[in-house]
């Protein structure tokens, strides 16, 4: 049995006790180096289109403690490790969304073909950690990981369609369930968060909503913070503390009951968001005339219309750009790898000693 699904299976079924003690033991200080680890490369994850946070926290080796503290917050079952996991990932992750979510936002508007080349490498990434739960695969696994691949390779498709297609209006409710999407992508290994809000339409919105937030409590401007803020920091939080409470433990549930077509499924989910990150795409400004979500586009409205809502379009590459794609693929490939494998390490130790202690 793998140590990764030695460490999946802890958070649906009851471990035996021995081999419950390795994770127990662990010092307190090492326990919250890899929780802060893992938070803050869960909040890059949900900035960016194609990374899950599940993943990274699975490969930073603290996913399953991740998932059984909020399963048992969300019963009220209060450990101190527990609240202890639970606080120090979430507060790292907040940290890194708010530093980051403007550069980020402008890197992906301003070099969308490097971003999205780099995102395809960091989601591919994933993949072997993904696997790793999975073996060996039965008919479940190959049934769940089609059931996964086709509604994200559908989302893709719809994306593809144009602006008017994805681009919702980003009223209280849609970024309510933007928040429970997010949520889903911080629970499931595979599932990128910041995907889900691009396809959604409102992954700029958000970035943008959290960079306003951010500046005005430097400039310590509270009336410029309330409007972002009650726009939509306050729905897409709602979402997120709906979306973990209840996601964490139906995903306790059918870990329960159909391991093997669950962790296809999210290998599915993977694979099928690489299926959206064509990266030799460019935004395009509307010409006048045209229609753009709705309206006809006029000077007016064009000058008013920021350069991360222009619709894209493919281009062809060049031979430096495509070398330069499989480059910063490799690259990501390898940074995800990387990631799993410093998370693995420990992890292999303490399965070995529980192997040992039944």
């Amino acid at each position: 049995m793998s140590a990764a699904m030695s460490e999946v299976k802890a958070v649906g079924t009851e471990a035996p006790k021995a081999a419950e003690a390795p994770v127990d033991d662990e010092p307190l200080g090492l326990l919250g180096m890899r929780a802060a680890v893992g938070g803050v490369l869960m909040g890059l994850a949900n900035l960016v289109p194609g990374i899950s946070g599940g993943t990274m926290l699975l490969a930073s080796g603290v996913y399953p403690r991740f998932i059984s503290a909020i399963a048992e917050v969300s019963t009220l079952k209060f450990r101190k490790r527990s609240i202890f996991v639970l606080g120090v990932i979430v507060l790292m992750a907040l940290m890194a969304i708010v530093i980051f979510a403007g550069p980020v936002k402008d890197l992906v508007v301003n070099y969308r073909w490097v971003m999205y080349s780099l995102f395809i490498g960091l989601t591919l990434g994933g993949v072997p950690v993904v696997w790793k739960l999975a073996k060996p695969a039965t008919s479940a696994t190959w049934i769940g990981a089609v059931l996964g691949f086709v509604p994200m390779a559908a989302l893709a498709w719809f994306q593809a369609q144009g602006p008017d297609a994805t681009e919702a209006t980003a009223g209280f409710l849609m970024l309510f369930f933007a928040g429970v999407a997010g949520a889903s992508a911080m629970i499931l290994p595979g599932v990128s968060g910041g995907y889900l809000l691009l396809v959604m339409g409102v992954y700029v919105t958000i970035l943008s909503g959290v960079d306003q937030v951010k500046e005005a409590l430097k400039a310590k401007d509270f009336d410029a913070l309330m409007t972002p803020f009650m726009d939509v920091v306050l729905p897409v939080g709602l979402g997120v503390v709906v979306g973990v409470l209840v996601v964490s433990n139906v995903l306790k549930k059918m870990l329960e009951t159909w391991e093997k077509g669950t962790l296809g499924a999210l290998l599915g989910l993977l694979v099928g968001a690489v299926v959206g990150l064509w990266p030799f795409q460019v935004g395009v400004a509307p010409e006048i005339g045209s229609t753009f979500k709705g309206q006809v586009v006029t000077a007016e409205l064009l000058a008013e219309i920021e350069p991360e809502k222009y619709p894209t379009e493919f281009f062809t590459p060049s031979a430096v750009q495509i070398g330069g794609a499989l480059g910063l693929i490799v690259v990501g490939f390898a940074l995800t790898a990387l990631v799993a494998r410093l998370g693995a390490g420990k992890d292999e130790v303490k399965e070995q000693a529980a192997a040992a202690a039944e």
